[in-house]
């Protein structure tokens, strides 16, 4: 308990799955949480949960692919704690199905949303991070951000920018020597909603053996048949891995990806 304590952190897209696992471990280990998403009954439930667990958090409205938000949001962080030591990158979405078939209108909001977030909430964060003393900024790739998959060309574009530039930016910190890190996280098949999107866009016998176990696509079925340890990760299994890049344990890593998937990378 308490490997975050007195830490002030920043968890977009906080309302669910991941980026709700991430706030509440950070909360349940004594960081003061800014929960942000555009879903607002259940972000505010995540803020609420932390509270009522014994922590602080507090809830902000977010649209993380607008640079005033951005401003407003570290404008209200700085005015409430004046300080800043942790940012999960976390808010994202996943549109799938062939690149002969994606709108350029569906490329840009996921392009928007997925890496231009990245982008805005590192530009805006870092100066009040710097003032804190430094701290970690832990951005959420996945593991189509290491390899390829057919169905999700736009997605893998997305979560392949931001591992490459979570590298860049680490390096620009490295250099200023800011005392600021920068990681990112690659989850594999986790039990979130987003995976349902994703699994939509995965062609081959594969899903279609999973989803004929039941009417959606099955996460226990296609980890038991494409997992190396057979079985899907929970959010919490993520979550802990952003604990240990947020805390003091990791002080000697940046630039690096953490990969969370069961050795499905491997493969």
């Amino acid at each position: 308990m308490g490997r975050v304590q007195g830490k002030v952190a920043l968890v977009t897209g906080g309302a669910s799955g991941i980026g709700r696992a991430c706030a509440l471990l950070l909360g349940k280990e004594g960081a003061t949480v800014i929960v942000t998403d555009v879903q607002d009954d259940m972000g505010q439930d995540t803020a609420t949960k932390i509270k009522q667990d014994g922590g602080d958090a507090m809830y902000l409205n977010h649209n993380v692919t607008d640079e005033d938000a951005w401003i407003r949001v570290i404008g209200e962080i700085r005015a409430c704690y004046g300080k800043l030591h942790v940012l999960v990158n976390n808010a994202g979405i996943a549109i799938a199905g062939p690149v002969t078939d994606m709108s350029l209108a569906d490329w840009r909001r996921q392009q928007a949303i997925n890496l231009d977030g990245v982008f805005l909430g590192t530009k805006h964060s870092l100066p009040l991070m710097r003032e804190s003393g430094g701290g970690s900024i832990i951005n959420m790739s996945s593991l189509a951000g290491l390899k390829g998959s057919a169905g999700l060309a736009g997605y893998c574009a997305t979560k392949g920018g931001v591992r490459l530039f979570t590298k860049a930016v680490a390096m620009e910190c490295a250099a200023a020597k800011d005392k600021v890190r920068v990681n990112s996280v690659h989850p594999g098949i986790i039990e979130t909603p987003i995976w349902g999107a994703i699994a939509e866009g995965m062609p081959g016998e594969v899903l279609s053996a999973a989803r004929s176990r039941a009417n959606a696509p099955d996460l226990d079925a296609l980890s038991s048949m494409i997992v190396p340890i057979g079985v899907k990760g929970l959010p919490e299994d993520i979550a802990e891995g952003v604990l240990y890049l947020a805390s003091d344990a990791s002080r000697y890593v940046t630039g690096t990806e953490l990969v969370i998937d069961g050795g499905l990378s491997t493969r």
